[in-house]
This record gives structure tokens, C-alpha cells and sequence, in this order.
């Protein structure tokens, strides 16, 4: 069985995100030495692409806060509590956007607001799209893989240690990222 080539496939229309082939994640530096890696396993996204008219493209993304993955079961259980993103009162993480641009042919930056804990900040966010396919159910997808760096302490985010060598525990800066396949709905 040979696989159908595409040659091209227009982006314009609605989109889910197949949340079992995209990562919504983090980095963040551990004791100043390593980089430790997580991701939200909860998240839905309502998501407009407009090829022609790229700043008409919108993206709404719910992220489940208690969702949190890490590898390791005791930092998750921190990550949920007061220290960071207090799930009880917050359960959600939103990302809406405000603006959308083309920087080259498959580069793009989303604006928006980003909201944790209560605080609202606004972010940017560089795409690159990295392919489109018919998938084997004649799925129209598109791929795109984002990042940006935040600062944690600007959404209330603050536990820290200082370590007796110097330094902190956990960094400040955190980079977002984003490995998305979004299917086009029919």
C-alpha cells in the first residue's frame, strides 16, 4: 500500500489539537546545573487558521493544572500545592490569543494573554510549522513546535531555596514548549 502524496494543504479553518501526538510543556533549571522537563497530560485547544490572512488566526488553550507530569511523583505533588500552582483554587492555566503574525513562510509568532494563578500577562509565542499530512483517516493535520521564556515570578509563581553554594533551586526563567499536531475539523 503506497502512502497518497500531498503537495499542498490549505491551513484555513478549525482546528483540534490531538492531544496524544503534541507536548505542552516547560524547562526550568534544577539546582543551576540541570534542566528538568515537564508537560500538562490535560488540555483542550479551539483553534482558527487562516492561511491568506494570517492575523485573522486565533488559538483558546485550557490547560488541567493538576495535569502536571515531571517523572517524578513527589516534585508533581509539589507542583500542585500552594508552593506553585495551588490546583484547588487554580485549576486551569488559559492561553488566548490576541494577535497572530507570519514572520517567513512556515514562521510565526502568536500573541496573547496568558493566565496562571489569577494573573494575567501578556506573552508572545514563535512557531515554526513543521509539516501538514492526510492522515489514514482522511484527517487534514498540521504540525507546529513553539517556545518562548517567562519569568515564573510574574504569575505568582515565587517558592524557591537559595543553595548554600550560591544560586537558587529553581529558576526564574521558564521556557514554554509546544510540539502540536492539530487536526482540522470536518
Amino acid at each position: 500500500m503506497t502512502t497518497p502524496t500531498v503537495d499542498r494543504i490549505s491551513l484555513t479553518g478549525d482546528y483540534d489539537i490531538d492531544a496524544s501526538h503534541s507536548r505542552l510543556g516547560f524547562a526550568a533549571k534544577h539546582a543551576m546545573v540541570a534542566t528538568v522537563r515537564g508537560q500538562f497530560s490535560d488540555f483542550t485547544a479551539d483553534v482558527h487558521l487562516d492561511e491568506d490572512n494570517v492575523e485573522n488566526s486565533s488559538a483558546r488553550v485550557t490547560i488541567k493544572t493538576a495535569s502536571v507530569q515531571t517523572g517524578n511523583p513527589d516534585r508533581d505533588a509539589h507542583l500542585r500545592n500552594s508552593d506553585f500552582f495551588e490546583v484547588e483554587t487554580y485549576p486551569e492555566i488559559t492561553f488566548v490569543s490576541t494577535a497572530a503574525e507570519r514572520k517567513g513562510d512556515d514562521d510565526f509568532v502568536l500573541h496573547g494573554n496568558l493566565s496562571i494563578k489569577g494573573v494575567t500577562k501578556p506573552v508572545s509565542v514563535e512557531f515554526e510549522k513543521t509539516g501538514t499530512a492526510i492522515d489514514p483517516w482522511g484527517g487534514e493535520r498540521v504540525g507546529f513546535e513553539g517556545r518562548t521564556k517567562i519569568n515564573r515570578k510574574d504569575w505568582g509563581l515565587t517558592w524557591n531555596v537559595a543553595l548554600e553554594t550560591g544560586g537558587i533551586l529553581v529558576s526564574d526563567k521558564v521556557t514554554l514548549e509546544f510540539d502540536i499536531a492539530a487536526v482540522r475539523r470536518k
